[in-house]
């Protein structure tokens, strides 16, 4: 079958409203967050407890979902997580017990955001490109952004109006009515439909992959997970994943709550998360152009220090209220921070690509899941031990730094080169013969 529009741009489209509706859901909890303290009462660490939760119970599903997207297919898979994300959704507001939240907001939200988010989507939409690999991702999960501008104010103008109760009800429909029909168009591979990477004939496919492996002996390697495990780049992997979300949702989770106690107002709180997810649209989509051209160590890196001025930044702001620091705090964590989604699942693929990249991934992303989890409810709990946030923020530079020298040590860059890299980096007659004799 023959496409005027290479396949892979409508799994991107796909990707990009599961992902501005399906990962802005499970932020929403974010807005949820205050009116839940306000009403219930319950310590900031037992509440924000639900969301870490979620992640947990997500890193337990991460390694699951690798295998069943390796089995089933990604229409299986996304379909289970709009139906468990939904669910969740449509009974929170039964909520009045605090397990009550985590079997709704924690489990069955956090559960099926796994299947929609950044670990789903890592699954299979790598395998639609390999030359605009970085750019594509960066397109596809800059919906997130999009989300953040239209969901969330729509999610906070409906919690002003009726609570936070009427606003989940609403999320949750309206994850059934668009999210279950646009995902039956997905597929798991380009060859399944008689194309290739990147809508490539043949010859020039077949010539241009070549030419882009570095280390013929670990390309050639067949890895199973348990061969993965056994290597150091694995456990490089594991490490920068904990801390890149560790630092990310720590910030999330926390942000809006912080901003009202150091002064501002709440509708300003509201403003400043929609706006780092709009900013993470250019972001994403630069740093992961950019991937294919220098490198993802580079981009890794620049996203880890990213999150450690945004820290700083917060710190800063219990001693300095100023809208100056909240503008730094912002465009740190949206334009530099989350350019690292653009390049998670490439780093990933270009090191332990084959037949179990499914289950490697979903195991990797259980770590990252971890400090996903860890991230909220470490800094709920230093918040309420000291009164202050100061503790946690520095914790959450340190954090960020530590993440952000992991890739080095990874060296995605040492087993396959980007294609921006090739002609500098590679002699593609020896590569090409390598391959050949």
């Amino acid at each position: 079958m023959r496409f005027r529009i290479f396949y892979g741009w409508v799994m991107v489209a796909v990707t990009f409203v599961t992902m501005g509706i399906g990962v802005n859901a499970r932020t929403s909890f974010s807005l949820f967050f205050p009116s839940i303290v306000d009403e219930f009462g319950w310590e900031r660490g037992m509440t924000a407890g639900a969301f870490s939760f979620g992640f947990l119970v997500s890193a337990v599903f991460s390694p699951l979902i690798g295998r069943l997207m390796d089995r089933a297919g990604p229409r299986v898979v996304m379909e289970l997580g709009v139906f468990l994300m939904a669910g969740g959704l449509l009974l929170a507001p039964l909520t009045t017990q605090p397990w009550h939240l985590y079997l709704t907001m924690g489990l069955m939200v956090g559960g099926g955001s796994v299947c929609l988010s950044y670990t789903g989507q890592s699954l299979y939409l790598p395998n639609w490109f390999i030359r605009r690999r970085g750019l594509a991702m960066g397109i596809a999960f800059a919906g997130v952004g999009i989300g953040s501008v239209t969901v969330l104010p729509w999610a906070g103008y409906l919690i002003s109006q009726g609570g936070w109760r009427a606003s989940s009800t609403a999320l949750g429909v309206l994850m059934l009515v668009t999210l279950v029909p646009i995902n039956l168009l997905v597929r798991q591979r380009p060859e399944q439909m008689g194309l290739l990477p990147d809508g490539d004939g043949a010859v020039a496919g077949a010539q241009r992959k070549g030419l882009t492996v570095v280390d013929p002996a670990w390309v050639d390697t067949d890895w199973t997970l348990q061969r993965a495990m056994r290597t150091a780049r694995f456990w490089w992997l594991a490490l920068g994943f904990f801390c890149g979300l560790y630092a990310w949702y720590a910030v999330q989770v926390h942000q809006t709550k912080y901003l009202t106690e150091v002064g501002f107002s709440s509708n300003l709180a509201v403003w400043a998360l929609g706006l780092v997810s709009l900013l993470g649209i250019p972001g994403q989509i630069v740093l992961g152009y950019l991937s294919d051209r220098v490198g993802r160590e580079w981009i890794w890196t620049i996203s880890g220090l990213g999150f450690a001025v945004c820290f700083a930044a917060l710190f800063a702001l219990e001693y300095f209220p100023s809208l100056g620091l909240v503008y730094v705090m912002v465009l740190a964590q949206g334009v530099l921070g989350y350019g690292v989604t653009a390049i998670m699942a490439a780093v990933v693929v270009e090191i332990f690509e084959g037949r179990h990249y499914g289950v490697i991934f979903g195991t990797v992303m259980l770590a990252g899941l971890a400090g996903a989890a860890s991230g909220p409810w470490v800094t709920g709990v230093l918040h309420d031990m000291y009164g202050t946030y100061a503790v946690a923020f520095l914790l959450g530079m340190g954090v960020s730094i530590v993440g952000a020298l992991t890739i080095w040590m990874a060296s995605p860059g040492k087993v396959r080169v980007v294609p921006g890299r090739i002609h500098p980096l590679v002699d593609t007659k020896k590569v090409a013969a390598s391959h050949t004799g």
